[in-house]
Order: C-alpha cells, then sequence, then structure tokens
C-alpha cells in the first residue's frame, strides 16, 4: 500500500498544547492524542500514550497478522497506556485525575484498523462522501443514542466536552473494538483532535480532503480552517492520502 501523508498541530488559544500525535516513520499506524488535566498533567497524560502505545503495536506482524491477533495487540497497547497513565497519576498529587484521548489508524495485511477512546475522531473520505469512522464516548453522544438529544442541540450542550471513556480512568482499558476498513484508491482520512471539529463541519473538512493534492498542506488547511471557524482548543490533525492499495 502506498500512503501520503502530512499532519500539524497547534497550540490554539489554550496556553500549552496538550494535544500530541504519532506517525509510524514506515506508514504502518498513526495516532492522535488529547489530554486533559489542566497545567502540564494533559500534555504528560498524551505523552505517555504516544510512548507506550507504539512500543507495544511493534509487536504485530503488518504483513501477516490475523484480525483478531491483531485487534488483541492494539488493546493491549490501549490497555498498558491507561495503566501508566493511572499509575502515575496516583503517584504524583500534580498529575492526579489526568487523562487522555486517543485514537489510531493501524494498518495491517492491507486493512485499516481504526478506533480509539474519548473524542478524538477518524474520518474518511470516499467518492466525496465523509464518514465519521469512530465514536465519540461523551456524555452528549451517550443522551443522542438515547434519543434525548439531537446533533444539532449536542452542538452547544453544556456537557459536550465530558467523556465517560478515555485513558487515565478504570473504563478507559475497556477495549476499542476498531472498525476494519479495506481502502480503496483516493481514499483520504483525517485523524484530529476536538480541536478540529470544534471549529470546522463536516461540510468544510469534505471540501478540504476533496480538494487537496498534498496531504501536508491539506493538513494545514484543516488547522487553519479550524482556527478562523473559532475552535476554542488545541487543534491537531493528521491527513493520509491512499495512492496504491
Amino acid at each position: 500500500m502506498k500512503l501520503r501523508v502530512g499532519w500539524l498541530s497547534i497550540v490554539g488559544k489554550r496556553e500549552n498544547n496538550e494535544d500530541a500525535y504519532y506517525v509510524d516513520p514506515r506508514d504502518r499506524f498513526f495516532l492522535v492524542a488529547d489530554g486533559m488535566g489542566g497545567q502540564s498533567a494533559g500534555e504528560r497524560a498524551s505523552g505517555l500514550a504516544m510512548e507506550f502505545i507504539p512500543k507495544k503495536l511493534q509487536d504485530i506482524d503488518f504483513e501477516k497478522s490475523s484480525p483478531d491477533h491483531a485487534t488483541k495487540i492494539i488493546d493491549d497497547a490501549i490497555t498498558l497506556a491507561n495503566y501508566e497513565i493511572m499509575a502515575l497519576g496516583e503517584l504524583d498529587p500534580k498529575l492526579k485525575n489526568m487523562g487522555t484521548t486517543i485514537t489510531f489508524l493501524v494498518q495491517v495485511a492491507g486493512t485499516m484498523f481504526v478506533g480509539g477512546v474519548g473524542d478524538s475522531r477518524v474520518y474518511m473520505l470516499r467518492s466525496n462522501r465523509l464518514q465519521q469512522l469512530t465514536t465519540d464516548h461523551s456524555l452528549t453522544q451517550a443522551l443522542i443514542e438515547a434519543g434525548t438529544l439531537t446533533p444539532e442541540e449536542a452542538v452547544h450542550h453544556r456537557y459536550k466536552n465530558v467523556l465517560y471513556r478515555y485513558l487515565g480512568c478504570k473504563e478507559g482499558g475497556a477495549g476499542t473494538n476498531p472498525k476494519q476498513i479495506r481502502p480503496e484508491v483516493g481514499d483520504r482520512f483525517l485523524i484530529c483532535s476536538d480541536g478540529v471539529n470544534g471549529g470546522a463541519d463536516d461540510a468544510t473538512l469534505s471540501k478540504i480532503l476533496a480538494g487537496g493534492i498534498d496531504p501536508q498542506v491539506t493538513a494545514e488547511a484543516i488547522v487553519q480552517a479550524a482556527t478562523d471557524g473559532g475552535s476554542k482548543d488545541n487543534i491537531t490533525g493528521v491527513v493520509i492520502f491512499v495512492d496504491e492499495v
């Protein structure tokens, strides 16, 4: 599979950047995390995720692993990071209650494994149709699924940023149930923190992804659009173009 990748992470309107990302040098996997906890705690949590998860993912045979084996290693990696974040939070009072989201795209034997914990997202643009591949683990999303809140109401709901699952809580290591996507030539993926969708709606993201020629320029355009759209958070986006399968 031949991929082209671009990425950008900015502090935005925050004092420090609690987002983190990892782009595997061999284009086998891609990660985005959005830390929380205030001061330096969010940075530590997202940084720990970027330290432990890539190391554990190396246990995958990216050419031959079965879907079940790949899923197990991915979940083991997430569980390990969750444990380390919780443990350090208990040891250091300054880091108590820190946490982070995590979202991933892992390429194994021609299949993309996509998932995450929290409200960072993976989008796919295929045939000019944008699809969110991940599900937010937020209270507003739970209310939408329960039928007590509409997606339009959720945009400005007071609990829109409250998560019930993230790395750093007991539920964080409960498995990711990743989607399996067989990529097609021309597919475009976006992995991002909520700073992106906090300032750029689906129509904007779709237009930028569809019109992009270079993934780095496209990633920069998405971050700029989120900034121009009023995002109040750190903004991180990783853009992946599928050129050959």
